[in-house]
């Protein structure tokens, strides 16, 4: 059998600079998830949420929207450490996060030339083509701007040296020295910015979403997890990251989310040759959908798969990198080159909402099983309803 080792191009007219195929990126993806291991800078914007949801207390607000702040959360965090800057900030970098947020609405929109390219002419047709092209633009030409102000940056090395450098930095230095053995071009860096900036803050606050809402309609699994993590920091003013390390059940809580809901419950491949598949002929070229939700609940491989049990993960030995069939982030060459970094950026998040506040649904008539778990897609399939809660300060 053939290895599926690409991801698959968009037929649809999508592609561009910033939309860019494996034959780009192959080379470069093995190579690079060791440049992407940047210290996060979760700790100040973690410590700036929880301000914000204890103001919200404190002005005795019935509740919180939870997604709204995890968004914000997580974007912050990704923009700050790949770009230097904050998706919404007075500043003039708020459009990057409205840029944003359009160009992920328009790529996982659906087009009728991704699964039938003969017919791509629709879309341009219907004017989805055109404007995802006058997105791109614009996101493009940011980037730019961004690069150029990096590299400008670098010229003043006395500068450089006393501020703290962000994933840019990196990558120009890298660039710059020619140390990794390969091109590392213009528009390879565009694209990454906007894999990991844009894309994987996506995939972080929905798994944090899902996971809160998970624990709030099993309490028996939120009490064990709050348990374990006020254990752990004891009376300390903060919780830091040693301590998360310590937090093996909070571990298997975001595992047994990630089973249940995984980002990217599709994932794309396409094949590099001809296979034969359980009498199937799959020719070269074919676009091949692996659907990790339905591995994920399979009765044959999972006892109580529809039930949320992250018990069952405190006895398996399994990571997040695509074995014993559990694969929230793919697996392979292919697998997400982001999954130590989203993952800390989670637990830590979590760990903090569970050691400083409890959590209650804010109607008077509502119990937890009240929660509204439908789901929307998108680049990721998150909740369909936000997750509105009151928090209830512990200390």
């Amino acid at each position: 059998m053939c290895r599926p080792a690409t991801k698959p191009s968009l037929p649809g007219g999508r592609s561009g600079i910033l939309v860019y195929s494996s034959s780009q990126s192959g080379p470069y993806r093995t190579r690079l998830k060791n440049v992407r291991s940047l210290q996060c800078i979760c700790l100040e914007e973690v410590a700036e949420m929880m301000g914000a949801i204890r103001e919200a207390c404190a002005s005795k607000t019935a509740s919180v929207n939870l997604s709204e702040l995890l968004i914000a959360l997580t974007n912050n965090i990704m923009s700050r450490c790949f770009i230097g800057q904050k998706y919404d900030t007075p500043d003039g970098s708020k459009n990057f996060g409205e840029l944003g947020r359009k160009w992920l609405t328009q790529f996982t929109s659906f087009c009728v030339g991704d699964f039938f390219p003969s017919l791509g002419w629709v879309d341009v047709l219907t004017g989805q083509i055109p404007k995802f092209k006058a997105t791109l633009g614009l996101l493009d030409g940011f980037f730019d701007q961004v690069i150029a102000e990096h590299k400008e940056k670098m010229t003043k090395k006395d500068d450089i040296k006393s501020e703290k450098k962000d994933f840019l930095d990196i990558l120009l230095q890298l660039q710059e020295t020619d140390s990794l053995g390969f091109e590392l071009s213009q528009d390879i860096l565009k694209a990454m910015l906007v894999d990991m900036s844009i894309a994987a803050s996506d995939t972080t606050s929905t798994t944090l979403e899902w996971t809160v809402a998970e624990l709030m309609r099993n309490p028996k699994s939120m009490e064990k997890a709050q348990e374990e993590v006020r254990r752990v920091v004891g009376d300390k003013a903060e919780v830091d990251e040693d301590d998360v390390k310590q937090m093996s059940y909070l571990n298997c809580v975001i595992k047994e989310t990630l089973r249940l809901h995984p980002p990217a419950p599709l994932l794309p491949r396409e094949t590099t040759s001809a296979v034969k598949l359980r009498g199937y002929d799959i020719p070269a070229k074919t676009r091949v959908m692996l659907n990790a939700w339905a591995i994920q609940r399979d009765p044959e491989l999972w006892e109580r798969p529809d039930e949320f049990l992250p018990d069952r993960f405190e006895k398996k030995d399994v990571d997040f990198k695509g074995q014993d069939l559990y694969i929230p982030f793919g697996g392979g060459r292919r697998g997400c080159p982001g999954i130590t970094f989203g993952i800390t950026v989670a637990e830590y998040a979590l760990a903090n909402l569970l050691y400083w506040f409890d959590w209650k649904v804010p109607k008077t008539d509502a119990t937890v099983q009240d929660i509204d778990m439908n789901e929307r897609y998108g680049i990721t399939v998150n909740k369909k309803v936000p997750l509105l809660l009151q928090p209830i300060p512990f200390f």
